[in-house]
């Protein structure tokens, strides 16, 4: 039988993954899930800032990172330059601090860009569990398991879910970018 609560789940996934990608955007504010995408080669691994030291915003525009390893300084140093935040870490013995610049104008439209693209990928996913859903509705049929009303009636179920999660998409893409445009 045809689950769509199956396909409701994997788009709520996609949701999930989006917002955390939004999440580490720097928007001018000092927010701890900027640093979980950068990822620091220790112990012969990659491992995420927040597991190789603790991370606290002790005011709007700064991020300190109290490394617990003397060794491992350097490598988050450069880990944060070779990162895409666009952030100058200032090393102070164990601790990092990360002081977060104003966003220019010019700054603001490419993370516009980025909100879209990445709000874009996350509907093409959703579209993609839809088409699978209705793949495996056709297979039904084809194998007589369901009728022609029934897959209909699921095929319409399974828009109304996809239709509810791309709003839930643009909806947080228009938040983002109200976010960003707020000086």
């Amino acid at each position: 039988m045809f689950d769509e609560k199956s396909h409701s789940l994997k788009m709520d996934k996609s949701i999930e993954a989006f917002t955390k990608e939004l999440s580490s955007l720097r928007t001018g504010r000092a927010n701890a899930a900027m640093l979980d995408l950068v990822k620091v080669d220790v112990y012969g691994q990659q491992m995420p800032i927040n597991q190789i030291g603790s991370i606290t915003t002790p005011e709007p525009r700064m991020i300190n990172i109290q490394i617990w390893d003397q060794n491992n300084v350097p490598l988050v140093d450069a880990a944060i330059k070779k990162s895409e935040l666009g952030l100058n870490p200032q090393i102070d013995g164990q601790l990092i601090r990360l002081p977060i610049p104003e966003l220019n104008e010019e700054r603001r439209t490419e993370l516009k860009k980025m909100i879209k693209s990445m709000g874009e990928k996350c509907k093409v996913s959703i579209r993609n569990i839809r088409r699978d859903a209705n793949d495996e509705l056709k297979k039904l049929l084809k194998s007589k398991e369901i009728g022609e009303d029934e897959e209909k009636t699921f095929e319409k179920n399974v828009q109304n879910i996809t239709d509810k999660h791309i709003q839930i998409v643009d909806d947080k893409v228009s938040a983002k970018e109200k976010e960003i445009m707020t000086i």
